[in-house]
């Protein structure tokens, strides 16, 4: 059997290779299993060409999300294969062993989804979907209904009774990644028992952002000896580099919320921006104090502080090179 997984979510394509892979008789797995990392023709030819060992199905894991990339000459480029050689592909395909199941997987990673975009024009991607072809898409952030909806299903797959306000408050608190919140009803599984998860044991157990939700606000609204208390916490378990990062993604967002705020719908910037409606509402409520001037300058003050950490530019250890840029 041939399948085609494709999309920007992760978690569902690892579940469906998953499912796969538990078909797989254990005592043989390393024999039974194998992958390949966007092969060139040869190497494909190999791989989809591979007969099964005598001791049943084989499974055939094969990443190919560059074939589908575009280029600017994308008339000329498909994958690096010619029309003969995708003929080819396509004559192997159908002669595939009934005991052998391949994947062609190609996962987009979110965050350089504009510059990876699958060109589904290409002939190997029209190829590809003639077999047992599914597309998995994150669930955008502000599409609050529909990420509950998966959260109390994956629950119920786990099974954990979860309460209504115990999932409105994991969604908000962990965020729309489905990996990390299918981890956090793992944890409240344990922890519950066979109780139902409430509130409480959400704020107990799972992760939370409002701790670095919190310095983020003191830094914005220049409560300066609390941010700098907050910043000690924080650079004790966390890289000076990687707070940087959701520094300054916060500061766009609300640079782009205080810039906008009259001219666009709380559920219009929740949409623009990919984020909890609810998120948006505070956001609007806390930045009516700070200027636009003053959100703007803290952005170029750590613009110009990861640019001295990275170039080899700066006289002090990046955590108070980042520091720094925050007390000016």
């Amino acid at each position: 059997m041939i399948y085609f997984y494709y999309g920007d979510e992760e978690f569902n394509i690892s579940n469906e290779i998953k499912k796969l892979k538990s078909k797989l008789d254990k005592n043989f797995f390393e024999m039974s299993y194998k992958e390949f990392d966007n092969p060139k023709f040869p190497d494909l030819m190999v791989a989809i060409t591979t007969q099964p060992m005598m001791f049943g199905k084989m499974l055939i894991v094969i990443d190919c999300v560059s074939y589908f990339k575009s280029k600017k000459k994308d008339s000329d480029n498909e994958g690096g294969f010619e029309d003969g050689q995708i003929r080819q592909i396509e004559k192997a395909l159908d002669c595939v062993n009934e005991n052998v199941d391949i994947v062609f997987k190609a996962y987009v990673v979110p965050d350089s989804k504009k510059k990876n975009l699958i060109d589904k024009r290409k002939k190997l991607f029209k190829l590809f979907s003639k077999y047992n072809a599914q597309e998995f898409n994150q669930i955008p952030a502000y599409k609050t209904a529909e990420l509950e909806t998966w959260i109390k299903n994956q629950a119920k797959k786990h099974d954990l009774k979860i309460n209504s306000d115990a999932v409105s408050l994991l969604l908000l608190q962990v965020g729309s990644n489905l990996r990390m919140l299918d981890s956090e009803l793992e944890k409240l599984k344990v922890f519950a028992k066979d109780k139902p998860a409430t509130k409480e044991m959400v704020k107990e157990i799972c992760i939370s952002n409002e701790d670095f939700f919190a310095f983020i606000e003191s830094v914005v609204t220049g409560v300066k000896e609390k941010a700098l208390e907050q910043y000690n916490k924080l650079i004790s378990t966390r890289y000076p580099l990687s707070i940087l990062s959701t520094l300054h993604s916060s500061l766009k967002d609300k640079i782009f919320i205080k810039a906008n705020g009259g001219k666009y719908s709380q559920d219009e910037l929740a949409k623009i921006l990919n984020i909890h409606p609810y998120r948006v509402k505070l956001e609007l409520q806390k930045l009516k104090q700070v200027s636009l001037k003053s959100l703007v300058a803290l952005k170029e003050n750590l613009t110009e502080a990861e640019y001295k950490i990275k170039t080899g530019q700066s006289n002090l250890a990046p955590e108070r090179e980042i520091e720094y840029a925050i007390l000016r």
